[in-house]
């Protein structure tokens, strides 16, 4: 077991990943603390998602260490990393499309809990299976979809049913990766409210292109751009800050990115 600085329960210590000549993530280094809601924005091409897949476990770094709740976690695969407490969300759902909702769920609760369904049946093993699911699909406002199929659902509710699978995982971070692209309005400002309604036992980091909600949502920000991190404060902060506005904007602009700063 290794300390993370400052009792950080995400601590990046200079995470590079090189694709040959290409530098995806370079030198990044950031710390997360428990509790938080933490945004991760930057330009397209910014290294964003790479980042989120070497944090998650899913990429390879070629130098530098990732700690989780105190423990070097850099040679950890995605499964191991997630048993940890370390889950993350796709840009694009992954969900068993002819099953019920319910039943997505209830698989991420077996697997939580290592009781995988049986070839005879255990009607006590198996209802407390079906009411943790169901708690978690109330917690999503899906509890009424709990019998469709998935493949009926419309974007925004596959989005919420992958919220209640990765709550069913006992996460004490959760990455959520591009989580409202392709959503409505509404269904947009539903997950910004399934997000605000999570304890804080749930430490959240969001990439977001949807800065309205990254402001809504982050009450700190880090700017990635050409894989470097360029920024990282207070939501006040990085909107003043003008390397953000450069990476955004250009060299040459003038034009106030998000708004007049608080």
């Amino acid at each position: 077991m290794t300390s993370t600085s400052d009792s950080a329960i995400l601590d990046i210590r200079d995470l590079t990943l090189s694709f040959g000549s290409l530098t995806a993530v370079d030198a990044v280094t950031l710390r997360v603390y428990p509790g938080a809601r933490h945004a991760l924005i930057g330009p397209n091409g910014a290294g964003k998602s790479t980042l989120f897949g070497v944090i998650a476990g899913r990429l390879r770094p070629t130098s530098g260490k990732v700690f989780f709740n105190g423990q070097d976690v850099t040679g950890l695969r995605e499964a191991g990393r997630a048993r940890a407490g370390l889950l993350r969300t796709f840009q694009h759902s992954s969900l068993f499309l002819a099953m019920s909702v319910l039943d997505n769920v209830r698989l991420a609760v077996e697997r939580a809990t290592g009781q995988p369904r049986r070839p005879w049946p255990n009607p006590f093993a198996d209802l407390a299976v079906t009411e943790a699911a169901m708690t978690h699909l109330e917690t999503v406002g899906l509890a009424y979809r709990s019998a469709s199929l998935c493949g009926v659902l419309s974007h925004g509710e596959r989005r919420q049913v992958e919220v209640a699978m990765v709550l069913a995982c006992n996460p004490r971070m959760v990455l959520f990766d591009e989580p409202t692209a392709g959503m409505s309005v509404a269904e947009t400002n539903r997950f910004a409210e399934i997000v605000e309604s999570l304890p804080r036992e749930v430490t959240v980091v969001v990439v977001e292109h949807d800065l309205d909600i990254v402001f809504r949502l982050a009450e700190r920000v880090s700017v990635l751009a050409a894989g470097r991190l360029i920024a990282d404060g207070t939501p006040e902060q990085v909107r003043a800050d003008d390397g953000v506005q450069e990476a955004y904007l250009g060299r040459n602009s003038r034009t106030a990115l998000f708004g007049a700063a608080s």
